[in-house]
């Protein structure tokens, strides 16, 4: 048996229960994984809201880190004894330990903790496929702009490091002063309090009236509109969240009128759809923080039975930096 956060009903957080589930052997193909540390991300809000809908009960959570215990047949890059790490195979991260599809799962060097790798994984995978893969026409080069929203969160702090060893002159948006200046520690070449500002015209104004050639944007409804009208034109939207909500249905004619503008929904298990390519991304991942060059921060910690405070936390934009559950 191992404790399990599960919803029976999507909601709010207190739909969130502490359950005990059985575990079992891994079949073909699995592995069963001994949890040290469990990530925290939006999309656990999405999926226990019923914004993304899934099948109820469901178990919650998309990432996590932790060791091998067991692994079915057929599974040859894993064996018990493994440090490991994961983002996505389905949820159910929220717990002491589980039995999951072993394909996505990623040898850990034993370079980075548990808590680090359950902290970035998801988060830092994301952020690889949006630099490296969700790329403008042409593609970026270095010293050019790029706007990322929410550049204070778990997402956005790996994003404002890598931006900046890639070269980019990266522009962040974030709530309040304290958060504009976490982003700017973190390697942002310009912030903006979009609760002061307004972030179109202080975009302008960065790129000399020129705007940049992407947007990337985890916030959705609220800053939809106004990421199309910084960029120039042949410019990229690239829409990987709904902090506020999702986009509203939109005319496509906008885009042709605003600049013959790109807008694209990638999310992450797309492009982490095979052993490769999954492995791919992490090991890049893993190389640049490795490296130094980006420091995954941890600023909460929480037991996994308080994963409802986590997610209101989470909800009320109280964090900052990445959070972790504790089995």
């Amino acid at each position: 048996m191992a404790k399990t956060i599960q919803i029976q009903q999507t909601g709010g957080p207190e739909v969130m229960k502490l359950v005990d589930l059985p575990v079992g052997e891994p079949g073909p193909g699995e592995a069963r994984i001994r949890h040290h540390a469990c990530g925290l991300n939006f999309i656990d809000v999405y999926q226990r809201s019923g914004l993304y809908p899934l099948p109820l009960p469901l178990a919650m959570g998309n990432e996590a880190a932790g060791v091998i215990e067991a692994v079915g047949e057929g599974v040859t890059h894993l064996e018990p004894g493994d440090r490991v790490a994961y983002a996505g195979g389905g949820p159910g991260a929220y717990c002491e330990a589980r039995v999951m599809k072993a394909m996505g799962v990623c040898r850990l060097p034993d370079a980075i903790a548990f808590d680090t790798a359950a902290a970035m994984m998801l988060k830092g995978m994301t952020v690889q496929y949006l630099l490296k893969r969700t790329l403008p026409q042409g593609g970026l080069q270095p010293g050019d702009a790029i706007l990322w929203h929410a550049a204070a969160g778990g997402v956005g702090l790996i994003a404002c490091q890598w931006a900046k060893a890639l070269g980019y002159r990266l522009i962040g948006t974030a709530g309040s002063d304290e958060k504009c200046a976490l982003a700017s520690a973190h390697g942002a070449a310009h912030v903006i309090n979009y609760r002061k500002e307004n972030f179109v015209e202080r975009v302008k104004a960065f790129t000399g009236g020129q705007g940049v050639k992407v947007v990337y944007d985890s916030v959705g409804k609220d800053t939809f509109e106004g990421s199309l009208d910084c960029l120039r034109p042949f410019g990229l939207l690239a829409s990987f969240g709904s902090a506020s909500g999702p986009v509203p249905p939109f005319a496509p004619g906008i885009l042709g009128a605003k600049g013959s503008l790109y807008v694209t929904r990638p999310t992450l298990f797309t492009h982490a759809a095979s052993r490769e390519s999954t492995q791919a991304m992490a090991d890049d991942l893993f190389a640049v923080v490795a490296s130094g060059a980006v420091k995954i921060r941890i600023d909460q910690r929480y037991p996994l039975a308080d994963a409802v405070a986590a997610h209101r936390d989470l909800e009320a934009r109280r964090t900052t930096g990445a959070s972790v559950l504790l089995p």
